[in-house]
C-alpha cells in the first residue's frame, strides 16, 4: 500500500517523484511506498490551505461541527481497516490498535464536535459597555506528529484546528504513514472542501523544516522528542508563531505503603508497558515504600513475566514489536547501561540476554524488561527511554517519593497508588508535571487541559485549551449609548 500526498483535495506524488520504502516493523518486509517529499510540496500544500482558508473559516462553528462529524462518521465505516493500518505501520497489538487507536480517533473528533455544540458566548459586561470575545481562526496551521499513535494523536490536532475555522499542512511521521492517508481519504469520500486537510509526507528535515519555516503557516503544533521539539522552538519562535510542543517523559509510578497491591501491580504493568512503553505517559520508574517494596516487587515480575510478547496479528499478543530496530537496539543500549551503572535485571533483557522472542522473525521484538537497583539520578533512571523497560526505586517517606519523582528534566504525567485519596492529592500536588493520576493510567477526560512542564513541553491542549491555542480572541467593546 502507498501512501500518496494529499493536497487541494487529491493524492498526488512528490513533486520531484521520491518514494520512501514503509516497513512493516513485526515482519522488516516492505509493505509499500510513501512520498518523500521537500519544500515544494509544502509549498503547494501552503498555497492550497491559504486558497481555502477564506471560504472554510466564513462558516459557522456548528457547520464546521457537522463536518467533524461527518470525518467520524467515515471513521467509523472503517474502524477496523484503521486498526489493521495501525498495526501493520507500527507493529502494535492488532488489539490495542483497534480498542485504543481506532476507537480513540474516531472519539477526538465526536468530542470537538459535540464541545462546540456546548459553548456559550463570551460577554462581559460593564456598566457603561459591553465586551464581545470572538474566536478567530488563526489561518494556515502546521501539524507534526509521531509514529507511535499516528492517528490517535494527528486527529487529536486535527479536529479542533478545523473546528476553529483554519486550514491544515500536516505531517505525519515517515514511519507510520497509512491511517493519516486514510484519514485523508474519507475527507474525500464526504467531500471535505478542497485544501482545508493537506497531508504531506517524509522526512523531518525536509517537510518538517519547511513547515516550520513557512510564513503562511502561522501556528504549529507539535508532538514528539524533546530534542526535536527544542529545535521546533528555536526555528518557529523567532518567526513569532504560536507554539504547543507536547514533548518526552520520564514519568513515576508512586507505590504508597497503604496501596491495595493487587492493584498498584496492575496499574503499574499497563502504565509500563503499554505499546511496548512507546508512550510518552508511561510510567517507566517505579517508585515503591520501603515496606511494601519486596512484595510488590515479586509480583511485578510475576506479572511481567506472564506478558505475551509475540506477533500483533494473534488476539492473546499484548506486546508486539518495536517501531524499528534501530530503536530496539536503542532501547537495547539502555538495558546494556543500566547494568553497568550496577542494576540488576530482574526479568526480560536484549536479545542476546534472552533470545529472541519469534525464533524466524526479523521483526523487532524485545521482551519487557524490569531494572532493579538503580540510583534514582542515574541515567537509565532520567533519560527517555521509550521503550518495554521500568527501573524500580525504593522511598522511605512521602518527601522522599517526591524528592525522587521530581528528580528528572521532564514533567508530562505519573501516577499514585494509595487507599488514602486525601494524602495522594496532597502528594500529586508536589509532583513538577502536567498531569496525575491517582489509582489509575490514561484515564482521559478530553475537557481538561492536557501538556508537560519542564522539558516536556510547552502549553495544553484539550477541551478549551485546543479552542483558545487554535484560534485568536477578539475582543469587541461595545460603549453602550447615552439616553
Amino acid at each position: 500500500m502507498n501512501a500518496l500526498n494529499f493536497i487541494d483535495g487529491v493524492f498526488v506524488d512528490a513533486v520531484d517523484g521520491e518514494t520512501l520504502a514503509n516497513v512493516n516493523p513485526a515482519t522488516g518486509q516492505e509493505i509499500g511506498t510513501i512520498a518523500r517529499s521537500k519544500k515544494a510540496d509544502v509549498e503547494v500544500a501552503a498555497q492550497a490551505a491559504m486558497r481555502s482558508r477564506k471560504d472554510w473559516a466564513s462558516r459557522s462553528m456548528l457547520e464546521r461541527a457537522d463536518w467533524l462529524d461527518r470525518i467520524a462518521d467515515g471513521l467509523e465505516r472503517r474502524k477496523e481497516e484503521i486498526a489493521q493500518r495501525e498495526s501493520r505501520d507500527t507493529g502494535k497489538p492488532l488489539t490495542l490498535a483497534r480498542r485504543v487507536d481506532a476507537q480513540r480517533s474516531i472519539d477526538n473528533f465526536r468530542f470537538f464536535a459535540d464541545f462546540a455544540r456546548q459553548q456559550e458566548p463570551e460577554v462581559f459586561e460593564m456598566a457603561d459597555a459591553t465586551n464581545i470575545v470572538h474566536r478567530n481562526p488563526i489561518g494556515v496551521v502546521g501539524l507534526i506528529t509521531p509514529w507511535n499513535l499516528p492517528l490517535y494523536l494527528l486527529s487529536w490536532k486535527v479536529a479542533p484546528a478545523l473546528l476553529m475555522g483554519n486550514t491544515i499542512v500536516a505531517k505525519p511521521s515517515e514511519m507510520t504513514p497509512l491511517t493519516a492517508a486514510l484519514m485523508c481519504e474519507v475527507a474525500s469520500e464526504i467531500g471535505l472542501p478542497s485544501g482545508v486537510i493537506n497531508v504531506v509526507h517524509g522526512y523531518g528535515p525536509e517537510v518538517g523544516q519547511a513547515i516550520l519555516e513557512h510564513p503562511s503557516i502561522g501556528a504549529i503544533s507539535f508532538t514528539g522528542g524533546t530534542a526535536t521539539g527544542r529545535h521546533v522552538a528555536a526555528t518557529a519562535a523567532p518567526l513569532f508563531k504560536k507554539l504547543s510542543l507536547e514533548l518526552g517523559g520520564k514519568n513515576a509510578t508512586i507505590v504508597l505503603d497503604d496501596a491495595d497491591l493487587d492493584e498498584a501491580v496492575s496499574g503499574a504493568v499497563r502504565a509500563g508497558f503499554t505499546n511496548g512503553g512507546q508512550v510518552c505517559l508511561c510510567g517507566s520508574r517505579i517508585l515503591v515504600h520501603q515496606s511494601i517494596a519486596d512484595e510488590f516487587t515479586q509480583r511485578l515480575v510475576v506479572a511481567v513475566d506472564a506478558m505475551v510478547c509475540g506477533p500483533p496479528e494473534d488476539a492473546s499478543t499484548q506486546i508486539g514489536a518495536l517501531i524499528s530496530i534501530e530503536h530496539l537496539e536503542k532501547v537495547e543500549s539502555y538495558i546494556e547501561l543500566g547494568v553497568e551503572e550496577g542494576g540488576t535485571i530482574l526479568t526480560g533483557g536484549t536479545r542476546e540476554m534472552t533470545g529472541p522472542v519469534i525464533a524466524t522473525n526479523a521483526g523487532a521484538f524485545l521482551r519487557p524488561t524490569i531494572i532493579d537497583g538503580l540510583d534514582h539520578t542515574s541515567r537509565t533512571s532520567t533519560e527517555e527511554i521509550f521503550g518495554p523497560i521500568v527501573t524500580v526505586h525504593r522511598f522511605d517517606s512521602d518527601e522522599e517519593a517526591i524528592e525522587m519523582a521530581n528528580s528528572t528534566e521532564y514533567g508530562l504525567a505519573g501516577s499514585i497508588w494509595s487507599t488514602n485519596i486525601d494524602r495522594a492529592h496532597a502528594l500529586a500536588q508536589q509532583i513538577e508535571t502536567g498531569i496525575i493520576w491517582v489509582n489509575t493510567w490514561l484515564h482521559r477526560d478530553l475537557r481538561t487541559p492536557f501538556g508537560g512542564v519542564k522539558n516536556s513541553g510547552v502549553g495544553r491542549e484539550g477541551g478549551n485549551w485546543s479552542l483558545g491555542f487554535f484560534s485568536e480572541p477578539l475582543n469587541v467593546c461595545i460603549k453602550h449609548s447615552q439616553e
